[in-house]
């Protein structure tokens, strides 16, 4: 049975699930509190027989003066309670991009975290992806860190500006990708006449850096460079209407097969975040003279599905070159975004 993310409410779930435990440990108020939140929404992580995380998401206007030192008056999303049971598959950081999707979705400046500091590869995690720890809440629980992430402030450092796009300077691609693959790679960017069922719970799933895998000339990419996945037609001969657009990812590095010493150096850049069985790694490296892999952050879903038919239509693509790996402009990127209705906010140049 895989796990999923997926959105209920505090009064479907029990209080009394061995999940909670913890929490109800940790913070003596918790199952009043719980109780008290009966009709709002959380995500949980859970299968057909356990739940094994919890988000907790809220917005909060103004300035927040039960830490010190106060964090100053903005619209802020508040990651209110979160708990991840992970079992080496990621979960984390799938987590964190949906807590950056809500925080936009919701209009916030910036997202705000408190977490006692025995959570320790937790706070790495939050730290990686540029929150930092500026303040302290110290109640009848403990003192706890909290960290604080800002949506207006940039650092130039792609990673810890995540999920921000920086386009100045770079080059901007279409990539296609294949159905069987899309979704298990892309798991946000899932088609609306999709099953559920496809995004199991695995490492190349819940991951933000993905890795691809391919015999076209991925090195004609450099870091930082802006990637629109293409998804290709699932039925031969309807390209034009089912060939969709879906995603943007920023390019993290890019390797070819020369790059790697052998072929367990190869399993063990590419494993973890490839939707390849270790099998189908091994054969690639065996088989292929031309191999190319890049590694990408997964920064957006498109919120709405631009067909190729559309984008040759309305003069955005032309039907050649190819649509494998193929060049865009700036003008051309901007119409696929706009089109794609992916939040304004995140093109930062």
């Amino acid at each position: 049975m895989s796990r999923r993310l997926r959105l209920t409410k505090f009064q479907d779930l029990s209080i009394d699930d061995p999940f909670f435990d913890s929490l109800k440990a940790g913070y003596a108020e918790f199952a009043d509190w719980f109780l008290s939140k009966a009709n709002e929404e959380l995500y949980v992580v859970d299968d057909d027989a356990e739940l094994s995380g919890m988000i907790y998401l809220k917005r909060e206007d103004g300035a927040v003066s039960d830490v010190e030192p106060p964090l100053p008056a903005k619209a802020w999303l508040k990651v209110g309670t979160l708990k991840i049971v992970p079992r080496g598959t990621k979960l984390g950081e799938r987590v964190i991009k949906k807590i950056f999707d809500t925080a936009f979705d919701k209009g916030a400046e910036g997202i705000y975290v408190t977490i006692f500091e025995v959570h320790d590869s937790l706070i790495d995690l939050f730290e990686r992806y540029g929150f930092q720890q500026t303040a302290t809440k110290t109640t009848r629980n403990g003192t706890e860190i909290v960290l604080t992430r800002s949506l207006t402030d940039l650092s130039g450092d792609a990673l810890k500006d995540y999920p921000f796009i920086h386009t100045a300077g770079q080059s901007y691609w279409l990539l296609a990708i294949y159905p069987e693959y899309h979704t298990r790679l892309l798991p946000d960017s899932i088609l609306r006449n999709e099953s559920q069922e496809i995004v199991e719970d695995v490492s190349h799933t819940n991951t933000i850096h993905k890795v691809y895998i391919s015999g076209l000339s991925l090195q004609r990419m450099s870091p930082g460079d802006v990637v629109i996945f293409y998804r290709t037609t699932d039925r031969p001969g309807h390209a034009h209407y089912r060939s969709v657009v879906t995603s943007i990812c920023i390019v993290e590095e890019v390797k070819t097969k020369r790059d790697f010493a052998d072929v367990e150096d190869f399993l063990s850049y590419t494993r973890p975040r490839s939707v390849f069985t270790e099998e189908e790694l091994r054969d690639q490296f065996r088989t292929r003279h031309r191999l190319s892999v890049a590694k990408m952050t997964y920064n957006a879903a498109f919120n709405r599905r631009t067909t190729r038919g559309r984008l040759i239509e309305e003069g955005i693509l032309s039907v050649q070159p190819r649509w494998d790996l193929r060049a865009l402009t700036l003008g051309q990127l901007t119409h696929i975004l706009s089109a794609g209705e992916v939040n304004a906010r995140l093109i930062v140049d």
